[in-house]
């Protein structure tokens, strides 16, 4: 069997809308013999992207079911697999690269791995995660940093409410931040602050991937991101399954705007702009200071870049005379209604790329 169950199943996840492309080196096959045992690859590949029980899976195997069933749940604990529960029966999933194997990994990465995954987001994967145009994430500021928002409208507008109604939370560690430190790299910003909810948080919980948190924990967690100038940041989409907190070094999607130069839209949806009111801004420059990607400046009073603003509202949160606020931008493009809507619209975007520069 070899390496070329690994060549299977690197075509296999090539498939996903975020892919895994093949590099010239191989360094995504050092991936992937890293996570997957050989028989554990095979299993992979009869697999669907969509969840399915145990049964129809083993069938496709070929596999007794009890035996499927003891296979599928261990890759499902080590993270190769989704797992989730509904009705009282149990299905699994195939897991892409990202957002799966690699935020999977977050327990079990040393340094052999982070610098494997380095070298592929380095040489493919941020192109990758840029190859559609379409955003991956939405931003989402503190709803004090809001103004103007209907709330009946635009519920996924504001995260503390989303955050309270949350039927089961559970938050882990920040595998960006994570890989960078294992590399003696990145920054010294809170790690322990990257969170789940619902099903996404139940599959973190009962893996041993993350823990169990309240609403008011995940909340001051938030506030403490807020304070350490991380940009919160959930799939967008309008259901809330996670919120990463993301800093502007290590983060693989804020990193591909501020290391990478690459326009914001291909990472982060922004939904919302800053607003200065230069009647009450006294120019004190903690706007400058707090924003991640350089849209600020301040000369007689703040003023802000619209086309590289993401809307985070880290400037609001920390102005002493509450000259800024973020609003929603008028002209916007609202989260998807469901993550299989965003899945499908970053490979139509992606086919129709790369069939005009057939074209061309």
């Amino acid at each position: 069997m070899g390496d070329d169950i690994y060549l299977r199943l690197r075509e296999y996840l090539d498939t996903f809308p975020l892919g895994f492309p093949a590099t010239e080196d191989g360094i995504e096959l050092e991936i992937l013999r890293a996570l997957f045992a050989e028989r554990e690859a095979e299993l992979f590949l009869q697999v669907s992207p969509l969840p399915e029980r145990v049964e129809v899976i083993a069938a496709r195997a070929g596999l007794d079911p009890e035996e499927a069933e003891e296979a599928l749940y261990e890759m499902s604990r080590k993270g190769l697999l989704y797992r989730v529960r509904r009705g009282g029966e149990t299905f699994y999933n195939a897991a892409p690269f990202m957002i799966g194997l690699y935020e999977y990994s977050v327990r079990r990465m040393d340094e052999r791995l982070a610098r494997l995954y380095r070298c592929y987001y380095d040489q493919a994967y941020v192109l990758e995660m840029a190859a559609s145009g379409v955003p991956g994430f939405k931003v989402l500021p503190l709803d004090e940093a809001v103004e103007g928002a209907n709330p009946v409208l635009f519920p996924y507008f504001f995260l503390r409410d989303q955050v309270q109604k949350a039927r089961v939370i559970g938050v882990t560690e920040c595998v960006c931040r994570k890989e960078a430190r294992l590399l003696g790299e990145g920054c010294d910003a809170p790690s322990n602050n990257c969170l789940m909810f619902g099903a996404a948080a139940e599959f973190y919980i009962e893996n041993g991937f993350g823990r169990r948190i309240g609403a008011a924990e995940a909340l001051r967690i938030l506030e403490e991101a807020d304070r350490a100038g991380l940009v919160h940041a959930g799939v967008n989409a309008k259901h809330l399954s996670n919120i990463c907190n993301c800093c502007p070094c290590c983060c693989a999607s804020l990193k591909g705007i501020t290391v990478e130069g690459m326009d914001k839209q291909n990472f982060m949806n922004a939904l919302f702009m800053a607003h200065v009111d230069k009647r009450t801004c006294t120019a004190c420059g903690n706007c400058l200071d707090r924003c991640p990607v350089g849209a600020v400046s301040v000369t007689y009073a703040a003023s802000v870049d619209g086309e590289r603003c993401l809307g985070c509202g880290l400037c609001s949160t920390f102005c002493p005379v509450e000259a800024v606020k973020v609003i929603p931008r008028k002209e916007r493009l609202g989260p998807f209604d469901h993550v299989m809507d965003l899945g499908l619209a970053i490979m139509r975007e992606k086919i129709r790329r790369r069939n005009r520069e057939f074209d061309h």
